[in-house]
């Protein structure tokens, strides 16, 4: 075969292969379930990230068992019984889980029946906060445009939101971001 029938080849294989890639991606939209989920600004930023911001997704993690149950504060009676409610925590934990649309929520549902195992996503749980504010460990990167907000300088009162798709494996697919502020949501333009 000749050396420029070689490069065609080539070429239409590269095309397909980056073609079925983005069909991937187009049916995950149509199909699988969509949610907005509050993002934050992991505290260590990298020095440089270009017009990507890198952001954590908030996750509820109330139906999860954790990892260890020393980790978790469960409300109590006035006898101190433990009683049926949401959790907090005392220690962080980071643990690895299933992700879940339910009622408009992300939620996260320990995956790991021994801590060799690799599925889900890892999650971790810090402390001080209630079960229904864990984080994504892995930042979810999201373009923006040069003229648009920082995540890191937002106002007093001010929440980021992303919508996401999430898929049956791997971490959830950013489709675009608003800013929540007094009640009003305002879409972020990408462009």
């Amino acid at each position: 075969m000749k050396p420029a029938r070689i490069s065609v080849v080539l070429m239409i294989v590269q095309v397909v292969i980056v073609a079925s890639i983005g069909a991937q991606y187009v049916y995950q939209r149509w199909t699988r379930p969509r949610v907005w989920v509050r993002a934050v600004a992991p505290e260590a930023r990298p020095v440089v990230s270009g017009r990507y911001l890198n952001l954590q997704l908030i996750v509820d993690g109330c139906q999860s068992t954790l990892p260890s149950a020393k980790a978790a504060a469960f409300p109590r009676d006035i006898n101190g019984a433990a009683v049926q409610g949401p959790f907090g925590l005392v220690a962080g934990t980071i643990f690895r889980a299933n992700l879940k649309v339910q009622n408009n929520r992300l939620i996260v549902i320990n995956a790991a029946v021994d801590e060799t195992d690799r599925e889900g996503q890892p999650v971790i749980a810090m402390p001080g906060k209630p079960c229904d504010q864990m984080r994504l460990i892995h930042p979810v990167p999201f373009y923006i445009a040069e003229n648009s907000i920082d995540a890191a300088r937002l106002n007093p009162g001010q929440e980021l939101w992303m919508e996401v798709t999430v898929p049956k494996a791997g971490p959830p697919r950013p489709l675009q971001l608003a800013l929540k502020e007094n009640g009003a949501w305002k879409t972020i333009a990408i462009q």
